[in-house]
This record gives C-alpha cells, sequence and structure tokens, in this order.
C-alpha cells in the first residue's frame, strides 16, 4: 500500500454515512489527506472548515476516496479515460465495504464510472450528487453545487 493510501486510511471513520469520490490524486504530489490540494481547499471552505477541518470531516462520517489510486490528470484524454474506467471494479470493492447513505461525485466527468461502481457494489438506492471539480474554471460552480449539496448529505 503506498504513502497516499496509508494516509487517507488514518482518516476513515469507523462508519462511512457520506463518500465523496474524487478522480485521482493530482500528479503534482498534493493530496486532500495532506491539506494541500486545490480539492482540499476547496471543499473545507463550502464547509466552512477550520484549522482542524480534517478531524471534522472524518468525525462527520464523512471520507474522500478515488475513483484511480494513482494520478491520471497528467494523461491524455484516451488514456484517461481508460484509465478511469478501470478504476471501477477496485471502487466498487471498496464501495461495497463502505455501504454510504450518499455519494458525492467530485468531477462530472467521472459521473457514469462512478454510478457504474455505485451499482456493482449494490448501491444503486443510494442518493448521489454531483459537482464540477473545482478547477481554475469551475470554482464558482463548484462552491454553488456544494452549497446545495451540503445540507442533503447524511452524518452520523
Amino acid at each position: 500500500m503506498c504513502d497516499l493510501e496509508k494516509l487517507r486510511l488514518t482518516f476513515r471513520p469507523e462508519s462511512i454515512v457520506t463518500l465523496f469520490v474524487g478522480e485521482s490524486p493530482p500528479h503534482n504530489g498534493t493530496f486532500f489527506y495532506k491539506g494541500n490540494s486545490v480539492l482540499y481547499f476547496s471543499v473545507k471552505e463550502s464547509f466552512g472548515g477550520t484549522a482542524n477541518f480534517l478531524a471534522e470531516f472524518k468525525a462527520k462520517c464523512f471520507f474522500l476516496d478515488d475513483l484511480v489510486l494513482y494520478p491520471v490528470n497528467k494523461l491524455n484524454k484516451k488514456e484517461r479515460e481508460e484509465n478511469q474506467w478501470k478504476g471501477v471494479a477496485s471502487l466498487a470493492q471498496r464501495m461495497a465495504v463502505y455501504g454510504p447513505a450518499a455519494v458525492v461525485v467530485l468531477m462530472c466527468a467521472i459521473e457514469e464510472m462512478v454510478v457504474d461502481a455505485m451499482s456493482k457494489a449494490g448501491l444503486s438506492h443510494v442518493p448521489h450528487f454531483v459537482t464540477p471539480f473545482p478547477g481554475r474554471y469551475h470554482r464558482g460552480r463548484f462552491r454553488e453545487k456544494m452549497a446545495e449539496i451540503i445540507p442533503k448529505l447524511p452524518t452520523c
């Protein structure tokens, strides 16, 4: 198991009530659970997070996993999509173990793959929500969507 996955596991709540799904860890070495990625800062801002945001996220029984467990964001479009689809089976296995009551897809382009993983995990009945990735062009839309989604999310 790589260091990023070991770090991710330290923030896994005993029961995952809401599962957030990103595309993959970024190529540049940042990571949500290192507290230094674009996604981390955007999600933290959406929740009005404090310095203890990751602990608060975990305390709400929220967990962030990725469709693909290695960076794909610098691959060309075809290779990126191929790797996203390859990640479905593994994500489905993890989702079946997690058994979330809701799923938040943190990138519109991976919604189809995440929904497929949910189906394979027997979670088709679970509500899912989708936001654009909060990259430079979609930060405003991300904030708007998260403001709509957050009040609907189950917590522990």
